[in-house]
């Protein structure tokens, strides 16, 4: 795509229509800056993915005008992707909050990354290129140090929030409302907001309601509590470390994000003392009532601490009838399923189970709700508006949020990935679609595991594998014996003896009437193929996979 020089280019590879694998890019005359490189984790139909990351042509294309990786805050919608990214593109240099460089290190260090150009900013920091200048403001979120970027262009101004809430009476800094006035007073000529909680009305909870709903649980218990929560989200840590604290309970912590978590914490002063933590060893020394188990699996992860707690796996841990189990979290879209089979187990094995609900505090997010999107709105009082962070639903209400706060309709943008939009001196307009879309990580494969690959899965997990050995004599160009066939996941052999039986002698007339007229192994297999998936349908309603081996044979 190419950009007059005059104009500003903004536009999402990830975030946009997903909640996750945020990153926003801005673009003026030879200078990209870019701010986020996060994660998406994958649905359920993703079978054996294990992250969403953005797909970074167009970054690629134009790495020489790169100048700089922004990012907002530590969570891995937000920062998970940078190992993917800097093993792609040339990124000069990375500027990042506080507490977050720590979290980078520890992804460097897991993919043996050797990168050096780290700078720590805070809410004063100020970094000037040729087209751009960028500042920061202080916002309230789960994680400590979490910030909304400021860009000054050629154009006009860009603002967008990061993952904020307005909290006024956060266990952390109060965000900088001041500063966001005095942006809003200045002029902003467009805001990208995170739209998150957009579907839900009211304020969010503030955390020390949170802090007083687990303090009651703590209180009132004298069993073993099991609490399970984001590890990322440092500030709930250090109000389940102050609660024990001053309920006497020492805290034992599994999970390698949560230790990591903890490390963190501990290294940047959150937490203070060390002596609350014990070992497993150490805990047999004490009480029920003076134990706290922090651990991960508040999202039901497969081979998280708390799922193979539920299902009697875990090896240092056994659940005790009279345990409670604290889920201090909401679930994220599409782990709804996974939480309840976590919470049906632990139930079951006889413990008590909170949750969050209407009747019980014990999580809030740390996204604004529908009126503190309004306030921001109202501060930020922009020109121009780009509801980002969201499926569609959620931007398209943030949008009309918007509008009521001021801006008209025909001066919000809701747009996908790859949408780009182009601020001149006079305005701003949508512009040409840029390459955006899905890489999927598999382990250590990223890329190579395309669509294709994730629908033969799908189909596999759903109709199963039918293998069809055939043994051709290739000087007679003859079927030697009856096709073989084998299934996985399809039908069991031995109780379909009928169905086989029909499948082989399809195969048999396939093999017989094609090799009449061609002998080219591809066009054998495919013809096969072509004619046994219809065949196999209309007998049985499934669609297996079908792979034909063919096998020559000499007699």
């Amino acid at each position: 795509m190419k950009h007059n020089e005059n104009v500003t280019t903004i536009f999402a590879l990830g975030g946009l229509g997903e909640v996750g694998k945020n990153m926003y890019v801005v673009e003026h005359d030879n200078e990209i800056i870019i701010i986020d490189a996060g994660i998406l984790f994958p649905e359920n139909d993703l079978l054996g993915i294990d992250y969403v990351i953005q797909d970074i042509t167009y970054l690629r294309n134009k790495e020489k005008n790169i100048k700089a990786l922004f990012i907002t805050h530590g969570h891995e919608d937000h920062i998970g992707g940078v190992s993917f990214l800097l093993q792609n593109v040339n990124i000069p240099v990375i500027y990042t909050p506080g507490i977050t460089i720590d979290l980078i290190k520890n992804k460097f260090a897991d993919r043996n990354i050797n990168y050096k150009n780290v700078e720590v900013y805070n809410k004063d920091s100020i970094f000037k290129f040729k087209n751009f200048t960028v500042e920061f403001v202080g916002t309230t979120h789960s994680i400590p140090d979490s910030f909304g970027i400021i860009i000054r262009t050629p154009n006009g101004t860009i603002f967008t929030t990061g993952d904020f809430k307005f909290d006024l009476t956060p266990i952390g800094p109060m965000a900088d409302i001041h500063k966001m006035a005095a942006l809003g007073k200045e002029g902003v000529k467009i805001l990208l907001s995170d739209s998150t909680n957009a579907l839900t009305p009211g304020f969010s909870r503030s955390e020390n309601i949170v802090d007083e709903a687990l303090g009651e649980i703590f209180a009132r218990s004298t069993s073993r509590i099991i609490l399970a929560t984001f590890a990322s989200n440092i500030y709930r840590i250090k109000h389940i470390v102050e609660t024990c604290r001053k309920n006497n309970r020492k805290i034992v912590t599994f999970g390698r994000s949560m230790e990591n978590a903890k490390e963190i914490a501990l290294k940047n002063n959150l937490i203070t003392d060390r002596t609350i933590f014990i070992d497993t060893n150490e805990a047999k020394k004490y009480k029920k009532n003076e134990i706290c188990i922090l651990c991960t699996g508040s999202q039901g992860e497969p081979l998280a601490a708390l799922t193979r707690i539920a299902d009697g796996s875990h090896k240092q841990i056994e659940l005790l009838p009279d345990d409670i189990v604290v889920f201090s979290s909401s679930p994220i879209p599409g782990n709804k399923a996974s939480i309840n089979r976590v919470i049906n187990k632990l139930y079951l094995r006889g413990v008590r189970v909170f949750t969050n609900t209407e009747l019980s505090d014990i999580h809030t997010s740390g996204h604004a709700n529908q009126e503190e999107l309004k306030w921001m709105l109202r501060l930020i009082k922009p020109k121009y508006f780009m509801p980002v962070h969201g499926e569609y639903r959620m931007l398209k209400t943030h949008g009309d949020l918007a509008n009521l706060c001021g801006v008209p309709k025909e001066n919000i943008f809701i747009c996908k990935n790859g949408d780009t939009i182009e601020l001149t001196k006079d305005g701003a307009r949508l512009g040409r679609k840029v390459q955006a879309g899905d890489i999927y990580v598999d382990g250590s494969r990223v890329g190579d595991i395309g669509s294709v690959v994730v629908k033969d899965r799908q189909l596999m997990s759903k109709d199963g594998i039918l293998v069809a050995i055939i043994n051709i004599d290739p000087r007679t160009r003859e079927l030697l014996i009856k096709p073989n066939i084998t299934t996985r996941g399809f039908v069991l052999i031995n109780e379909n003896a009928e169905l086989i039986s029909k499948i082989e002698t399809k195969v048999t007339e396939i093999v017989t009437n094609t090799i009449k007229t061609t002998y080219n192994y591809l066009d054998l297999k495919n013809q096969i193929i072509l004619e046994l998936n219809p065949f196999i349908n209309s007998l049985t309603g499934r669609r297996p996979i079908i792979m034909p081996v063919i096998m020559e044979v000499n007699r």
